[in-house]
């Protein structure tokens, strides 16, 4: 039901006056999303910078350096593709059962998934049985993290009334830079004095130190409350249809625009970070930075997007989520272009300020896109519609976006052509955000009030 806000915003309404908010449980609930999600996006990114640096000659040593890199990229985008299936299995348990239940479990999954690979034996060990034990546990990997976002959106988004869900949205946001640098920070100190330590054992101590992280965030998690919107619109809910059910026959139209709005903050994501690893690290580009080089423009830049995450999402709230999130993918675009086309050994200095440029920019695309993700989908169906969009746009984009831009640069031997690409993502992403409706949930004393207000103003 339509509550007459602006930006298309709907409501339906629920008796009672709604509840008090309380930043102290809000910001409690955030850190338990931001703990977690940088573990797991940890996890999945040691992968994607293994798979960039070592996997292709560790797990496939027959192949020739692109075609190796490429496969490489290819069991990388595995773990995308088994996304939507942790979308179903823990968005049903998040819908069902409670999103703080759902969280823990993924954290656990993820955990023993990325801990196994550091103890995997390689090709030289076991042959062709080597890239198969790989592949099986970047599946496992995709599967937890597929039901982990979607849970930690919205323990964070549902603990907050619409005015300040933008702020509160972005703290799971922050854990993907966190993450990012985690794992280059490790990387470029196992690379400081050369590569040979990275690719004899070295490589196996980013993935060990899974475990020691997942013992602490499974403890900040375990100790979360439920959010407000699922104790007080689903869980006494009992007959409501099956979560999936409802996500596929009433809420598939707004699937697929999810799918379309998160093009350049899944797969432009990939392609300034993962690919462009390879890109500038990879003998056969012929660009010529060193690995230890090219982790530490990373470092700097992920830094850059972590330490302006929460501003940007404050900022949202203030200038509009939409307007922001438009904004951010108008400027990603601009500037991916000089970052590509300069990036060479002697211009390093440069890199540093065009690679932190773009990460900052991109969080304008970022940050608020998990509250705005959120309040597409009604409360009952949720967690299930929003980790099946999301999961099944990271599938399409972040898992494909890496090996199609090497793919198109193999083809056209020119960065022009993956640019091109990024140029055709962002025009999705505008389109899909114009379209997105927006829902205010009346949970929050707030909320109720203003719905309330327009409701009777449209009688």
């Amino acid at each position: 039901m339509s509550t007459g806000t602006p930006s298309g915003q709907n409501s339906s309404p629920r008796p009672g006056d709604g509840q008090t908010f309380s930043h102290r449980r809000a910001l409690r609930a955030g850190m338990a999303s931001f703990v977690g999600t940088s573990i797991e996006f940890y996890d999945f990114y040691i992968f994607a910078t293994a798979a960039a640096l070592v996997f292709g000659p560790l797990f496939f040593p027959d192949a020739a350096p692109i075609t190796g890199v490429l496969y490489s990229f290819a069991t990388y985008a595995v773990g995308f593709f088994f996304r939507p299936l942790g979308g179903v299995i823990f968005g049903h348990v998040g819908d069902r059962f409670g999103r703080q239940r759902s969280l823990v479990m993924t954290l656990v999954l993820m955990g023993v998934a990325t801990t196994a690979v550091g103890v995997l034996p390689t090709y030289e060990s076991v042959g062709v049985l080597a890239p198969i034990l790989l592949i099986v546990l970047r599946a496992l990997q995709g599967i937890a993290v597929g039901g982990e976002w979607g849970g930690a959106v919205l323990m964070s988004v549902e603990n907050a009334p619409n005015r300040f869900k933008g702020f509160y949205g972005a703290f799971p946001q922050l854990g993907n830079p966190m993450g990012a640098l985690l794992a280059s920070g490790i990387f470029w100190l196992l690379t400081v004095n050369d590569s040979q330590f990275l690719y004899e054992w070295g490589w196996r101590i980013p993935f060990l130190l899974s475990a020691v992280l997942i013992a602490v965030g499974f403890w900040v998690r375990y100790t979360v409350e439920e959010t407000p919107v699922f104790t007080s619109e689903i869980e006494q809910d009992t007959k409501e249809e099956l979560p999936v059910k409802a996500a596929f026959l009433r809420n598939w139209k707004l699937i697929l625009l999810g799918v379309g709005l998160i093009p350049i903050s899944t797969g432009g994501y990939y392609m300034v970070t993962t690919f462009a690893t390879a890109y500038g690290t990879e003998p056969a580009f012929g660009i010529g930075i060193s690995e230890n080089q090219m982790l530490t423009i990373l470092s700097v830049a992920a830094f850059g997007e972590l330490v302006s995450c929460l501003l940007i999402g404050w900022l949202s709230d203030k200038i509009g989520r939409k307007r922001a999130m438009g904004g951010g993918l108008i400027l990603t675009a601009a500037l991916v272009v000089p970052m590509f086309l300069t990036m060479a050994p002697e211009n390093v200095a440069l890199m540093y300020v065009l690679f932190t440029a773009v990460r900052i920019g991109m969080n304008f695309a970022w940050a608020p896109m998990a509250s705005i993700l959120a309040q597409v989908f009604p409360p009952h169906s949720r967690q299930t519609s929003l980790s099946i969009s999301y999961s099944i746009g990271a599938a399409i984009w972040g898992g494909l976006a890496p090996v199609t831009a090497t793919a198109l640069y193999q083809a056209t031997d020119t960065i022009w052509s993956a640019i091109i690409l990024y140029f055709a993502m962002t025009a999705i992403s505008i389109v899909c955000l114009a379209l997105a409706p927006q829902r205010v949930d009346e949970v929050f004393e707030e909320d109720v009030l203003t719905a309330r207000a327009l409701r009777e103003a449209n009688e």
